[in-house]
């Protein structure tokens, strides 16, 4: 908890709101309806509104967004960052007003901030908060319904960066839309973080001519615009940096997206002052983020939890299945927070998995069945994704969720630790 000297410098208004705050999270923990970190910020901002750049005053601020990867790149960029001093950064993913309101107000006297910013509010953000850095990870379709088509969200985060010329921007050259949003940026940074979905970015989001790939390299045919020169890289062992850089980095999340988003988050930390080495080393020590990657025994089953939202997080997802292991589950839901619209599934290789026993699970477990059949994927179709863990061999099951599914079979697999 802040001290009261440092309480009594805020203005009255927002006093007033983080008590209000503290009131809702007691009363939402009391009442067995969860942390109440979200409902905090919801009411503390009701009470002020500009509570978020109060807060983020005197901060040394990190942004990071992209479609894929937040959560993780906000944990491993707080790690590397925590060797400068103590970090104010979200632990649950919440990326929108509230949840970063939450995360700065429940440590007040951090003077750094990593903050998982949602990408449609990156230029709110960044105005409240002033940052030191942006970190830029990828631009894909996600949640159409809500979001909007991609080339609009790119034009609005390059207009958001505009804004703040003295920032660093530690941009993935190897993503088209990142690229642009982050080119006529004077401190870009720019990594090859790797990209593994380009279905997005087949023409230039600047003219609209083709983009044109000749191995990693991708240039515009329509505008002065092509893949910039990274000075930072990576490979499955090292981590490469400027002046002849070289580490060996050891990570404890799987895939290779992941090591692509370690490397943004070392090449974040050395821009704000700290070691690459010990950078390097703290990414390594990020494992479990929000119960992604997590392992769980249930029963016979040995359960491992992966996350993907949109078709890119599916492709790097399925990337990172055990194909060796006893069982799959694959859960789809469809509500607001996932975009109601699965049409998207069309665009996921579930060919991948034809040698693979799958279960379809979740509340849109029917269209995910179909969309396997037409994969030649063999599967069995059961909505309930406990059920569906329970079917499978005993052993070792990958469960391969979207959002919600992911969230609530969270929460029933930790009622079924606790023997509820």
């Amino acid at each position: 908890m802040p001290d009261r000297k440092s309480s009594s410098r805020l203005p009255i208004r927002a006093r007033l709101a983080l008590r209000a705050a503290a009131t809702a999270r007691w009363a939402s923990q009391k009442t067995g309806r969860g942390k109440g970190s979200m409902i905090g910020g919801l009411v503390a901002l009701k009470i002020d509104p500009q509570l978020l750049g109060t807060l983020a005053r005197n901060k040394r601020t990190v942004i990071i967004t992209g479609t894929n990867g937040k959560s993780t790149t906000t944990r491993m960029t707080a790690a590397a960052l925590a060797q400068l001093g103590d970090v104010a950064s979200q632990a649950d993913g919440a990326n929108m007003d509230a949840g970063i309101v939450a995360a700065l107000s429940l440590n007040r006297p951090a003077r750094i901030a990593a903050l998982e910013v949602d990408e449609l509010h990156v230029p709110h953000v960044a105005d409240a908060t002033d940052p030191q850095a942006f970190v830029l990870l990828n631009l894909s379709r996600d949640q159409l319904d809500r979001v909007g088509e991609i080339n609009m969200i790119e034009r609005r985060l390059r207009e958001g960066i505009n804004k703040h010329p003295q920032a660093a921007v530690i941009a993935n050259c190897d993503d088209v839309l990142i690229a642009s949003a982050a080119y006529d940026a004077p401190n870009a940074i720019w990594v090859a973080a790797g990209a593994g979905w380009a279905g997005d970015s087949v023409s230039c989001p600047r003219s609209g001519e083709p983009i044109l790939r000749d191995g990693d390299h991708w240039y515009s045919t329509g505008a002065d615009f092509q893949r910039p020169k990274p000075a930072w890289w990576f490979d499955d062992t090292h981590v490469y940096g400027p002046d002849g850089f070289s580490h060996p980095m050891e990570l404890a999340v799987p895939g290779r997206a992941n090591r692509g988003n370690a490397t943004q988050a070392i090449a974040a930390a050395v821009a704000m002052g700290a070691d690459p080495a010990k950078a390097t080393i703290a990414v390594g020590t990020v494992g479990e983020v929000a119960g992604r990657y997590s392992v769980q025994q249930i029963g016979q089953h040995r359960v491992r939890m992966l996350l993907a939202k949109n078709p890119a997080g599916w492709q790097e997802a399925m990337a990172m299945i055990d194909q060796d292991a006893d069982g799959l589950v694959i859960a789809v839901n469809g509500q607001v927070p996932d975009g109601e619209d699965l049409s998207w599934l069309w665009d996921v290789r579930f060919e991948a998995f034809e040698s693979m026993q799958v279960v379809a699970a979740g509340e849109r477990a029917t269209d995910l069945g179909v969309r396997l059949l037409y994969a030649g994927a063999e599967h069995t179709t059961i909505a309930d994704p406990m059920a569906a863990i329970a079917s499978c061999p005993p052993g070792r099951v990958e469960v391969l969720a979207n959002y919600t599914a992911f969230r609530d079979l969270g929460t029933a697999l930790a009622r079924a630790q606790r023997g509820v």
